[in-house]
């Protein structure tokens, strides 16, 4: 039988990738090949239309195994179980209006064991500083099993190594097992200087007293990294895979120059990484993370191999949620948490839909909750241990998103590491640019935001909702340093078609479609998908025989904007004496850049759409000409 497997296929002859090669040459009929079928990443690398397993020959980790050194195929070798972690603010609970209070504790209890009963196995408490205190975390903590769940905290950096005390005397006057206690307190300086600006290094000195806070709970991780802020701040996937290890590699720094022994330390920390909608490129950046860690940790001698391991928390984006077509953002988290499910990580976050306008309602936070239940119990991804391992395409991905996260790393470390760059405002920076960047790229419509620059839901109004804006309180004195800048991708559309709203009339745009007929339809629909981004009443039509039938249609349905949407041969007979009989009654766009485009404009037609304008900027200026 042995033979006859092996036989199966013999009578065919494999095809080389040269073969492959010409073979594409001939389908694309002349068209240049890099440009049609090979994609540039803003990694800076590029990707190709496919690859084989000669590809591979010279990637060393592909031989590795899961659960090994150095993890490339993740920490664990017989299945892919994680946590299902749901977000528990404590201030937005209970009844009080002002302090906190003990009831608040409890309407954040009674809230976590609900949701313990719903397929929830890891918990992230917020609990303001001023609330870190015996009675309030046993209120909280009530009736939770911790040898269970994952007990993860957030409070203010200062009350860490408090927070650590009065749990370990909890569990312990309660009898848990320490040992298998499982948990994290999210100690993490730098990260306030990033988001905040503010210099609070020097509350990194509380490091040291954190870990012997926890030295009975050797399943607690304490330092973080947090570069899920670099994510929902828009940085590319390079940049946060290259600062996360600077960001980790400092903390090990610290910690070792402290006193503190090298396999302590690492075993110590705790990855929190954002995780965005670019599918492949995540489930690459999780396994070049792992691989990098591994590398990065081995330099520092540690006594075992498993202190080698990257430990992650994956949480999917708020970078790209947007505010309209809200529900679009289901689609957007449940494919990042299927490439973080997919790429072992530890635990998963799946942020709300409704996160960008309001605090998530049940419905939303269940909805999240089963997003991740649906990747367990329906797809079983639980089971399958580096499912993507040996895939070409995702073994090439991970070897190369890991050399520009290397190279990003150790520029970090040259400049003379993380904090120092941080200090400075590099990484903030660096980073901003990468958002405006990419805010500028979606005014151009060169990275596409659904149901935002692309095909907008033509009859949705924002029903009373603004943007969430952040209301953190530190309670001190702010700094000088630069911040992140953690507008969403989506935010400036936003603001557009939310003042449009606020207008007195919807200003109504008008396709005049005439000529050619497949031409006017392609022209009607992109103007129509453009012009609804603003919040505009759009009105397509099947096509008129005159410009003058066509105008008169127009002003009939009061018009504020007609578009002439015709082929390019067409517009030299119909745009001018269209422009003409509409006589200033509305605005006038032509849809496209024909080659008659300046003796239209010598006419006195001054507004052309097509696919190289800036969308945002047309429309903010459309607003100003309707006096909005």
């Amino acid at each position: 039988m042995a033979n006859n497997k092996e036989k199966l296929f013999s009578e065919f002859q494999a095809p080389t990738t040269q073969e492959w090669l010409d073979k594409i040459e001939v389908d694309l009929k002349g068209a240049d090949f890099q440009k049609k079928l090979v994609w540039r990443t803003n990694e800076g690398f590029n990707v190709q239309p496919f690859y084989r397993r000669e590809d591979l020959k010279d990637l060393k980790a592909v031989d590795s195994l899961p659960g090994e050194f150095p993890f490339i195929r993740g920490n664990k070798k017989d299945n892919n179980l994680w946590f299902v972690r749901q977000e528990i603010d404590v201030k937005h609970l209970g009844q009080s209006s002002q302090e906190l209070s003990l009831e608040d504790a409890k309407a954040a209890n009674a809230k976590a064991l609900d949701i313990l009963n719903k397929g929830v196995d890891s918990l992230g408490f917020k609990v303001p500083g001023k609330n870190v205190s015996k009675e309030f975390i046993a209120a909280l903590l009530d009736g939770i099993l911790p040898q269970y769940v994952e007990l993860n905290f957030k409070t203010c950096q200062r009350h860490c190594v408090e927070l650590a005390q009065i749990l370990v005397a909890y569990f312990k006057e309660k009898n848990y097992p320490l040992a298998d206690l499982k948990g994290s307190i999210n100690f993490d300086p730098i990260s306030k200087i990033l988001c905040k600006g503010k210099d609070v290094s020097a509350v990194l000195s509380e490091a040291k007293p954190l870990i012997e806070a926890l030295a009975e709970l050797p399943g607690y991780k304490c330092i973080n990294v947090n570069s899920v802020a670099l994510n929902n701040a828009g940085a590319y996937i390079y940049q946060e895979l290259g600062y996360a290890l600077a960001w980790g590699a400092e903390y090990m720094n610290v910690l070792t120059e402290a006193g503190i022994d090298a396999t302590e330390a690492a075993k110590r920390i705790k990855f929190n990484m954002g995780v965005s909608d670019n599918y492949f490129m995540e489930i690459a950046k999780f396994r070049a993370a792992r691989m990098l860690w591994a590398q990065i940790v081995k330099q520092y001698e540690p006594k075992c191999d498993c202190a080698c391991q990257m430990h992650v928390c994956a949480m999917t984006s708020e970078y790209n949620q947007t505010l309209f077509d809200s529900y679009v953002n289901l689609l957007r988290s449940q494919t990042e948490a299927m490439s973080a499910a997919i790429a072992n990580v530890d635990s998963i976050v799946v942020t709300p839909f409704d996160k960008p306008y309001e605090t998530p309602t049940d419905f939303a936070e269940r909805i999240a909750r089963n997003q991740q239940l649906l990747l367990k119990e329906e797809a079983h991804f639980d089971k399958l241990v580096d499912v993507a391992g040996g895939s070409y395409t995702i073994e090439h991905l991970t070897d190369a998103i890991a050399k520009e996260g290397w190279k990003l790393f150790l520029e970090v470390e040259n400049a003379g590491g993380f904090l120092a760059e941080t200090l400075n405002g590099n990484i903030q920076n660096a980073v901003n640019a990468s958002n405006d960047k990419r805010h500028a790229d979606a005014a151009k419509r060169k990275e596409f935001i659904l149901g935002t620059n692309q095909f907008p839901n033509f009859t949705e109004t924002s029903e009373g909702k603004v943007p969430m804006e952040c209301c953190c309180k530190c309670g001190h004195e702010a700094g000088e340093l630069p911040a992140l800048n953690k507008s969403r991708l989506a935010s400036e559309f936003e603001t557009l078609r939310l003042a449009t709203e606020k207008a007195a009339k919807q200003p109504v745009a008008f396709m005049l479609t005439i000529g050619n007929l497949a031409m006017r339809q392609a022209r009607a629909q992109f103007s129509c998908n453009f012009l609804a981004a603003a919040g505009y009443k759009v009105i397509d039509n099947l096509g008129f025989k005159t410009v003058e039938e066509g105008v008169d249609a127009a002003l009939k349905a009061n018009a504020d904007i007609v578009v002439i949407c015709s082929s390019d041969d067409e517009y030299a007979e119909y745009a001018i004496p269209a422009f003409k009989y509409l006589d200033g009654r509305a605005m006038y766009v032509v849809a496209g850049a024909p080659a008659c485009s300046e003796d239209l404009k010598a006419a006195g037609i001054e507004n052309f759409i097509h696919v190289r304008v800036n969308q945002l900027e047309t429309l903010k200026e459309y607003n100003a000409k309707l006096g909005i």
